[in-house]
């Protein structure tokens, strides 16, 4: 994603569906696409992460009400109510779903370029998504395909969530060891890129630093949010903490600081190494960015690099679509075993003792889109969703503390009610930086999980019981 967030998008023709909602409210005007943070995405990133930190304080704070480990869904379903429960569990159908695809389109990015690197070249119509709404041009410029619809399919894509589907129906069980690991090979690949890059940046390409003004900071902070889904995991841990008040916003603010500090150091490196128009709808532009510097006099050690990059974002890709797989099925587990959907998505494998049905489910949900699909879209479409949730979760705080301002919390988020205003306020302004057709987009996926749960789920449920 931090190609679009760098460049943005373009379109051949204007329209007010493209445009970002705060930019519409402002200027009043269709657009040919949306701003990108250009080299100021640095900046974005720093916004995203402040606004995480407020976020992560408010859901620390609803996690250590109830004495077990979950999701918002778990943790809402047991503090506010089962509506509220149902949208943030739809949110986060969409959220794993969605963010999964994006993944997966990104994988198979670096999987095709993995390809290139050993000289192999598959045709494009089995490598790209059926949809580009930018078009797709090779590394020269060259048009391969118009905007809009082609006939193709995104095998690379579909295979991968496919495969790890298969691991999950059979089971698996993440340990601290491999998980230490994975994240060792992803700082590594970070790190060579960023180590590497430095000798080959050049400082013209940081100017202009502003080029769309902070409309372009704020879109692309709205798009790079994608990359921090999944910072709230630190929150579930305040029931564990020997001392909650100190060690959760510790725990949360040191994990920030220490990925922004990361994701700033991509963004400065690549934008330092190609001009940040280049970038534009591409799903590998780090990978793509080392191709261009191997090619030219002298860098032809980044080729070796630029294997190093493709193998640490690959294993960390994979370890990604299968945490979000694994947690999509669970929520329809979870759903399900509550009445909210049918019981066929509770059925456990009798051989693995999986939710084998719900993880089939949650794979060609994932699978297929990811095939016809581009990166940008897929990412929209996830960010809102979290940020939706996060807004509720922040709210829920907000009630919970007058309402049941007596009721036992492992952790306190400090400032009384300021951190959850804050929260809301910061994930709805990330919210006006999406594209007004993703807003039509997402209230059409709430329309049918509400119309889902008055016609059916709450006639079923625990409650209804």
């Amino acid at each position: 994603m931090i190609g679009t967030a760098i460049a943005g998008q373009k379109f051949d023709t204007s329209s007010i569906l493209n445009a970002p909602l705060l930019d519409y409210l402002i200027r009043h005007s269709a657009t040919f696409g949306r701003p990108g943070a250009g080299p100021a995405l640095a900046l974005s990133l720093v916004l995203v992460a402040i606004v995480c930190a407020f976020t992560a304080l408010c859901y620390a704070e609803l996690a250590s009400m109830i004495p077990i480990a979950g999701s918002a869904y778990t943790y809402t379903y047991a503090t506010i109510g089962e509506l509220i429960a149902w949208i943030i569990g739809w949110d986060l159908i969409l959220e794993y779903a969605v963010s999964n695809i994006a993944v997966c389109i990104g994988f198979s990015a670096h999987f095709v370029d993995l390809f290139d690197w050993f000289g192999i070249h598959p045709t494009a119509k089995w490598i790209t998504p059926a949809y580009l709404p930018g078009g797709l041009s090779d590394l020269a410029g060259n048009k391969i395909y118009d905007p809009g619809w082609h006939m193709g399919f995104n095998i690379p894509a579909f295979l991968i969530v496919m495969l790890i589907t298969v691991v999950l129906v059979r089971g698996i069980r993440e340990s601290a060891e491999t998980n230490n690991v994975m994240v060792i090979l992803k700082i590594s690949a970070i790190l060579a890129f960023i180590i590497a890059g430095a000798h080959f940046i050049n400082p013209s390409h940081y100017h202009p630093f502003f080029p769309n003004g902070w409309s372009g900071v704020l879109t692309g902070g709205s798009i790079i949010f994608f990359t921090y889904i999944g910072f709230d995991s630190v929150s579930t841990a305040a029931e564990e903490a020997r001392n909650p008040q100190r060690d959760i916003p510790f725990g949360i603010i040191a994990t920030l600081v220490v990925c922004t500090l990361l994701y700033v150091g991509v963004a400065v490196s690549l934008t330092g190494l190609v001009p940040w128009q280049s970038v534009i709808d591409d799903a590998a532009p780090v990978v793509n960015a080392l191709k261009r510097l191997s090619l030219i006099p002298g860098g032809s050690s980044l080729r070796w690099i630029r294997l190093v990059v493709l193998f640490g974002a690959m294993m960390g890709m994979i370890s990604s679509i299968l945490v979000f797989q694994l947690g999509q099925a669970r929520v329809w587990f979870s759903m399900s075993r509550d009445g909210l959907l049918p019981k066929l998505f509770s059925n456990v494998h009798p051989r693995f003792r999986t939710p084998a049905f719900s993880t089939w489910v949650a794979g060609f949900v994932v699978g297929l889109p990811a095939g016809l699909l581009d990166i940008g879209t897929a990412s929209d479409l996830s960010n809102i969703g979290t940020l939706f949730a996060f807004v509720l979760v922040s709210i829920g705080v907000l009630i919970l503390r007058y309402r049941e301002p007596e009721r036992h919390r492992g952790f306190r988020s400090p400032g009384g009610p300021i951190v959850p205003i804050i929260s809301v306020a910061f994930c709805l302004l990330l919210m006006a930086g999406l594209p007004i057709l993703t807003w039509l987009r997402f209230f059409g996926w709430l329309l049918i999980g509400l119309g889902i749960y008055f016609f059916y789920s709450r006639h079923r449920s625990e409650f209804a019981n």
